[in-house]
């Protein structure tokens, strides 16, 4: 019987799943839900099924496996890493696996963050709490950044969020070269499933700055190395492959 990923039809959080599943040749069926364009963004594609698929926590992406019903993506991931065998053999590698699969996330969110923040106005904190946009009439998460006290009130130019972003970005990729050090995988001599998060990552920051890995080779051997694997290059030919869009379409950048 195959298992069923339902996510929305964009890359987001469930690429590293899908090429886990291409690489471990696995009996899946995708079930993609259809966001609304803007202004209203509708979902109810999603709404209209959340609560009636007996999830223990309603979201996307899950995972459905006979009676095994699975959500948040890394929790998936896990879930079919350990059916092949996937997640570490020695403690040193198991260390190795938990440290980076919460770092790249992280490190995704933080650009995710980047990414959301519609392309105008001032954002304003008030209280110490990150407050919604005025004009959007919805709550934004925003990336942490440095703000000049007012008051009760902090003022953050919208204008510098990508500069800061970028000038932080190459000690970023120098923390990551430097896990990875000689190895061929994160983990060590064999590919665990941090190594489909870390592609992903790494992949979004150079589609982001096309640069950011020109100063560590390993990076880009390991890219060069994953996307070589047959598996996964084979996948990346087929019209399944969704390279983008990265994030929903309220994202001011990445759909493109």
């Amino acid at each position: 019987m195959a298992m069923t990923l339902g996510y929305w039809d964009i890359r987001g959080l469930a690429h590293a799943i899908r090429l886990l599943l291409e690489y471990t040749d696995s009996n899946y069926e995708e079930k993609k839900y259809t966001m609304g364009d803007a202004p209203d963004y509708d979902r109810s594609q999603w709404l209209s099924e959340k609560f009636k698929l007996g999830l223990d926590f309603p979201n996307l992406p899950y995972l459905i496996d006979g009676a095994h019903k699975i959500t948040q993506s890394n929790a998936i991931l896990r879930y079919i890493a350990r059916k092949h065998n996937l997640c570490g053999e020695t403690e040193e590698e198991k260390i190795r696996v938990d440290i980076l699969e919460n770092e790249i996330m992280d490190t995704r969110m933080a650009l995710a963050r980047l990414c959301y923040n519609p392309d105008f106005g001032t954002w304003l904190l008030t209280h110490g709490s990150w407050g919604s946009y005025a004009a959007l009439g919805r709550p934004v998460p925003l990336p942490r950044v440095s703000v000049s006290e007012g008051g009760d009130s902090c003022f953050v130019p919208q204008e510098k969020l990508k500069p800061e972003y970028l000038e932080a970005l190459p000690e970023t990729v120098k923390l990551f070269s430097q896990f990875l050090g000689k190895r061929p995988w994160f983990a060590g001599d064999k590919i665990t499933f941090v190594d489909f998060l870390a592609y992903d990552l790494l992949d979004r920051l150079r589609m982001f700055e096309p640069k950011c890995l020109d100063a560590f080779p390993n990076l880009k051997d390991f890219i060069a190395r994953f996307e070589g694997l047959k598996k996964i290059s084979a996948y990346m030919k087929t019209s399944r492959f969704l390279p983008k869009p990265l994030f929903l379409k309220m994202a001011v950048w990445g759909n493109k």
